[in-house]
């Protein structure tokens, strides 16, 4: 621990966008780290991080970043916690080229005839420098220019459109396109509405109508009588307010108003006359005489009615309101001189008035009319409240007497059920008490209690708890060890397992993190281990047995499955270090090729045992000491009882890039669509773990197959190889070969290859343990791939709108691309070794 340490020094790394780039970092002198990622200073998220073992205090994490964008760009550096301290590694600067990246773009304007303008249009690499060439429609403009541009028009008669191109080695992007409109004068408002008209005011609102491109400056209203059209009085009214208040108005009159508007180029027309009418005059006259004629029970109001000079056509009526304890009680309009009043509190006093009501409004009321209380009961006014609240009163203070009293014996008893429990009973036989005793409280000073887990006790399905059962194992008899491999959802442990006979046994231990499951998650990691139960192969991955790890009370268990140890770790881990690790060494295609055997031996297995697999790929299948490769993973799995095929009935985390085209369409799996899996898994064991697909997003997958492209066939792949990857992806998956085929066939290809030296062969090559200092030291710089490699690049479309993709060049396309393939075999090597084997009615890719 004293001697820990990242190693690795800092460096520049320029990638182009859209291709993969993968990082890692070498951590000596410590056991199990914590490993961070690190980008400018905060912690990376969302990204595949991987982190193996050399050996035990020995460890490399990778980064990968499978199509870099620009936001990429920055420093990574790897970083442990190590005594309270942050230990950090050295760090590299990645810097993403690609298309230049618009930082201002043309604008729609709106300009006045024949008037300056001016546009301005700027975009960054990297790689720099970046130039601006500007169109008008289908036309340049003036000459190419470094960015930032400017482009400077001397002014235009009618409405066009702008766009710039940004050029740099890497490509060009296109711009948004601007349009630049003419301005005009407006057009009339329109919906010129007269409302809340009185005897002397009104209100005027209005639309605008098109503002001709320009702000609107102001609006005029010009108001005049219908009579007399020559006196009109003008009112230019600010916008964007676009209503009027009209005062000062004669009463019993008609008007007339209109609208314009104005902006910088001018006014629109007046809109057409809207006429409107004030209101009369409001009666002057009161109501005289008002008086109450007592009924049983209700009042009668009368009034004296108005002259009939006074009376004019717009007379409404009469309103009456009342009220009591200045709150508005009611009100309404008679035609007559006389209302009867039935919906008021006689217990209070009623104050009552008249008006007379025209169209204008109310006119002057009457004097107020007060109604005593004790006139409308006869003359006996009662008490508001008497003496009811006696009654009231007396029942609460009885309650609280009883409720308290009934505190005081829960009180006591439960002092004595504190200090003695239930200890005494009630007397029986000859007075003597019973005695008997239940803790009434119990208190745990020490740790929290752990309790037994079992397969009862998390909360799976019955038919699960019966797969299980007999291969349940106490955790007492195996011991954790060091630390192989973990990742978000949980982690891989070396264990000892004590065996009947007293031995011990070196497995695996599988086991979910701690405090982000559910029953629900366990069940799902459970119900993998049920699935490999039923295996009996040497390619498969075989179950040892299955734990719970007791936590204490409330906690769910851990669970673990135990599976067979796995020297060399999964084989994708693998191939990235035979070919980027700090020490790499030679992988000859004899022995890919008798990976390609095993994983074929094994998922024939799984097929006739109607098992689809649906996660088939190198980084699911585990190599043991022996170099023999064995498939493994099954959390996807899927036993077939009906028919052959399995559709999947919700969403659900896929591996996208190894689906099937039937499989991304329509959710269909199929021992055929593993059969395809199988053909990008043999392509990632060619490449020694290279991503495939790289710069082509997963929701471009299916419209990438379905045009017809496949995989690019690797630099050192055999023809015949390529060939069986291809009908591994035949559209049609019933024109797929099965997996006796695919096994026969490669064990056919590997048998006509030359035998290797024994000083070639890599299953005895020791790449545990070997700490010899290489010339070069990777550190965190070291990527997978050729990042510079420009056939993995078709070019960069022309982006619209600042988006950039990069395409692969379709290959595997049958005959038409035979030209493309090539093959690095000795020379004499046999082109039709497969034609030997192949079905027929089956096609090539």
């Amino acid at each position: 621990m004293l001697g820990m340490k990242f190693t690795g020094s800092p460096i520049k790394l320029k990638v182009s966008q859209g291709q993969p780039v993968k990082l890692n970092c070498t951590l000596e002198g410590m056991e199990d780290p914590e490993m961070l990622w690190m980008k400018d200073g905060a912690v990376v998220q969302g990204v595949d991080q991987v982190y193996i073992p050399v050996d035990e205090e020995h460890w490399i994490g990778f980064l990968s970043l499978k199509s870099v964008e620009r936001t990429d760009s920055g420093k990574y550096w790897c970083q442990v916690e190590y005594r309270g301290k942050k230990e950090e590694s050295q760090q590299v600067w990645l810097i993403v080229e690609g298309v230049p990246y618009f930082t201002v773009e043309p604008q729609d304007v709106s300009v006045s005839p024949n008037a300056p303008f001016h546009m301005a249009c700027a975009a960054v690499g990297p790689p720099e420098p970046v130039t601006i060439v500007w169109w008008m429609g289908d036309s340049r403009v003036g000459l190419p220019d470094i960015s930032p541009s400017i482009l400077n028009m001397s002014g235009i008669n009618q409405s066009a459109v702008f766009s710039c191109e940004a050029h740099n080695v890497k490509g060009l992007s296109s711009s948004r396109t601007a349009t630049v409109q003419i301005k005009a004068m407006p057009l009339p408002p329109v919906n010129v509405t007269v409302t809340q008209v009185t005897s002397y005011n009104a209100s005027i609102t209005w639309v605008p109508g098109f503002d001709g491109r320009s702000p609107l400056r102001s609006c005029t209203v010009q108001v005049a009588e219908s009579h007399d059209d020559q006196d009109i009085s003008t009112e230019v009214i600010p916008v964007p307010s676009f209503a009027y208040s009209l005062q000062g108005l004669q009463h019993s009159t008609n008007y007339s108003v209109r609208v314009l508007c104005t902006n910088e180029m001018g006014s629109s027309p007046f809109t057409d006359w809207v006429y409107f009418q004030t209101l009369g005059l409001a009666p002057s006259s009161i109501p005289q005489n008002v008086h109450v004629i007592q009924g049983e029970s209700s009042l009668i109001l009368e009034w004296e009615g108005v002259v009939p000079e006074i009376m004019k056509e717009n007379l409404l009526g009469y309103r009456l309101e009342w009220s009591q304890d200045n709150v508005t009680q009611g009100e309404m309009i008679v035609q007559e001189t006389t209302a009867n009043l039935t919906t008021w509190n006689p217990l209070k006093d009623l104050i009552i008035r008249v008006c007379i009501l025209n169209s204008a409004g109310c006119g002057p009321w009457s004097d107020p009319l007060v109604v005593a209380a004790q006139e409308v009961l006869g003359g006996q006014r009662q008490p508001p409240y008497g003496t009811s609240w006696v009654p009231v009163a007396l029942g609460i203070l009885t309650a609280l007497v009883t409720a308290v009293a009934l505190a005081l014996i829960l009180l006591r008893k439960r002092r004595k059920e504190t200090r003695f429990g239930h200890a005494f009973g009630s007397v029986v036989g000859r007075g003597e008490p019973m005695v008997h005793f239940r803790a009434a409280r119990s208190f745990n000073r020490e740790g929290p209690e752990l309790i037994e887990a079992t397969l009862e006790s998390i909360g799976i399905s019955d038919d699960l708890k019966a797969k299980l059962k007999d291969v349940l194992i106490q955790e007492q008899q195996f011991t954790l060890g060091r630390m192989l491999g973990k990742g978000e959802f949980g982690s891989v442990r070396e264990a000892l397992l004590k065996l009947q006979d007293g031995s011990f046994q070196k497995v695996a231990v599988k086991m979910l993190k701690a405090d982000i499951f559910t029953s629900s998650d366990i069940e799902e990691f459970l119900r993998e281990a049920a699935c490999m139960k039923e295996f009996d192969h040497p390619h498969v991955t075989k179950l040892i047995g299955v734990s719970l790890r007791s936590r204490p009370k409330g906690r769910l268990p851990i669970p673990m499955v135990i599976l067979p140890f796995m020297k060399h770790g999964d084989l994708h881990a693998f191939l990235l270090m035979s070919r980027i690790g700090e020490n790499p060494f030679n992988l000859p295609l004899q022995t890919l090729l008798k990976f390609m055997i095993d994983i074929a031996s094994g998922m024939e297995y799984l097929s006739s045992k109607n098992f689809i697999h649906r996660d088939l790929a190198a980084r699911n299948c585990m190599l043991d000491e022996n170099m023999n490769v064995s498939v493994a993973d099954f959390g996807l799995s899927k036993k077939i009882y009906s028919g052959d095929y399995y559709r999947q009935g919700c969403a659900s985390k896929l591996p996208v890039k190894w689906l099937a085209l039937e499989s991304l369409a329509d959710n269909l799996y199929t021992t055929h669509s593993d059969v395809w899996a199988f053909g990008v898994t043999m392509w990632e064991i060619v490449t020694r773990g290279q991503t495939p697909y790289a710069g082509i997003e997963n929701a471009e997958i299916y419209n990438y197959l379905i045009s017809g492209n496949r995989l690019k066939q690797p630099p050192e792949c055999l023809e015949d190889v390529y060939d069986l990857m291809c009908r591994c992806w035949h559209p049609e998956p019933k024109f797929r070969p099965s997996f006796a085929m695919l096994k026969l066939q490669l064990e056919m290809i590997q048998g006509r290859m030359s035998t290797l030296s024994s000083s070639q062969d890599p299953l005895y090559v020791n790449i545990g343990t070997d700490k010899e200092a290489s010339g070069c030291d990777p550190a965190l710089h070291t990527s997978f791939g050729d990042l510079d490699n420009e056939e993995n690049v078709a070019g960069a479309a022309a982006a619209v709108t600042s988006n950039y993709r990069y395409i692969m060049s379709p290959l595997c396309l049958g005959n038409d691309a035979e030209g493309e393939r090539h093959s690095d075999a000795a020379e004499g090597e046999a082109r039709s070794l497969l034609h030997e084997l192949e079905l027929e009615g089956e096609k090539s890719c």
